[in-house]
């Protein structure tokens, strides 16, 4: 098979969430030990940071390698879902693993893991790790796939774990409140390893606090130690963050959830120069500067045009809308345009009651079986007093978009990671 072909059986033969959601959910790690002892333990051959979370984790985690590449690290990084290419998932100082490796795993491993049946994301955290091991990372950052406690990237033991924050997303795998989902992502914490929690509440803090004493686990929370002083937008796209410790830090993901995001980071650079993994402040801001060119980040309040503005953002929760919508609304144009789409296991109605009214809407449908079906979105949309038209695809709304707008107007594509994914594959084809 040749890397197409390969990507194709991955995604064929193995459940795969991003596709069918619940049914490619397997509760439990024994698959995950099995491929871990087949492939002779790999995680225990480099040290990890572990970040888990509702939102953020990607960036955080993006940001942490980025820091640690900067620092003059070998690093790892293990993210998901990737938006155009599976090889975004696993990467070394910023470089796809290659797709020679990933044909020549399949080909050679597959006897051994097709009557495991495992799922998609079992099998590639097992190629990740020892892809890791075998190009000899000195430290690798690896993002939680779903939840925590289950998931199976939870066999490390990592130097520090970190969880971003907390809110409803998931409900029918990590439970229906707040408390249980921070009990699920809270299973990362291991006994002795310090964990740094990125924002908590009056129900989650509890959880945490109960989890990392249970587990003599040093416990950090970001949010008491306020690292980031204050945030402002530059005209160049960036954010300039003035900092308690480290000056006047340039942050090149502009989001304003990033606000967040830095302050949790920012307590995770100071374990680490407390341990002396990090020894100045050069690869801090370095890292904050150049997460997308350093580590392949996309689609975090990314910036696909400039006349007319078109921004993209995978923010598709309602915690990542309660940030995007302010922002959204805040961007001064003649004429704002949405492209929208959700996937079926979000809350799509609280959604939408953040979504700006004064907006043109061109609903589109993501290329997953998972996607709302893009006349229901039309319907829902409509009950929200959000007009627009609906589109059988993200390019096809894309375009009409685009046709529509003035030099002055903005242009917005979100609502799911999938609808990004769509539209920077179009836009990757199309060049």
């Amino acid at each position: 098979m040749n890397y197409q072909e390969t990507v194709e059986y991955l995604f064929n033969s193995t459940p795969v969430f991003e596709k069918v959601g619940a049914t490619a959910y397997k509760e439990g790690l024994y698959n995950t030990y099995e491929l871990d002892k087949h492939f002779g333990h790999p995680h225990r051959q480099f040290k990890t940071i572990h970040v888990a979370g509702t939102n953020g984790k990607g960036s955080c985690s993006h940001t942490i390698a980025a820091i640690l590449q900067a620092a003059g690290y070998r690093v790892g990084l293990y993210t998901s879902p990737h938006l155009v290419d599976f090889r975004e998932r696993i990467r070394v100082n910023g470089e796809c693993i290659s797709e020679r490796y990933v044909v020549d795993f399949v080909e050679e491993e597959r006897n051994f893991f097709e009557p495991l049946h495992p799922s998609f994301f079992e099998l590639t955290t097992a190629l990740a790790f020892k892809y890791f091991a075998e190009a000899k990372v000195d430290i690798a950052v690896i993002e939680v796939g779903l939840g925590g406690r289950l998931d199976c990237t939870n066999i490390i033991t990592p130097i520090l774990s970190v969880i971003t924050n907390i809110s409803l997303d998931h409900t029918q795998f990590l439970g229906d409140t707040l408390q249980k989902i921070a009990g699920e992502k809270a299973g990362i914490i291991k006994p002795n390893v310090p964990v740094v929690i990125g924002e908590s509440n009056a129900e989650t803090r509890p959880v945490f606090e109960a989890k990392a004493a249970e587990n003599n686990a040093p416990i950090i929370f970001a949010e008491d130690t306020q690292e980031v002083l204050k945030a402002e937008h530059k005209p160049n796209g960036t954010m300039l963050y003035t900092t308690k410790n480290y000056g006047n830090v340039s942050g090149e993901l502009a989001g304003e959830y990033q606000q967040k995001n830095t302050n949790t980071v920012l307590n995770v650079v100071k374990y680490l120069k407390d341990v002396r993994i990090i020894n100045n402040d050069d690869c801090v801001r370095a890292g904050f500067a150049n997460v997308c060119e350093a580590t392949g980040l996309m689609g975090r309040w990314q910036t696909i045009g400039k006349s007319p503005l078109v921004v993209c953002d995978t923010g598709h929760n309602v915690g990542g809308w309660q940030y995007l919508s302010s922002q959204i609304k805040s961007v001064e144009c003649k004429a704002l345009r949405i492209v929208f789409g959700m996937v079926d296991d979000k809350d799509i109605e609280h959604v939408m009651d953040m979504l700006p009214k004064n907006a043109v809407y061109y609903f589109a449908q993501a290329t997953t079986h998972r996607a709302i079906p893009v006349n229901v979105v039309g319907e829902k949309a409509l009950a929200h007093g959000l007009h627009g038209t609906c589109y059988t695809s993200v390019d096809e709304a894309y375009e009409h978009a685009l046709a529509d707008a003035d030099k002055d107007d903005f242009v917005f594509v979100g609502g799911s990671s999938y609808v990004v994914a769509d539209l920077l594959t179009y836009l990757k084809n199309n060049n």
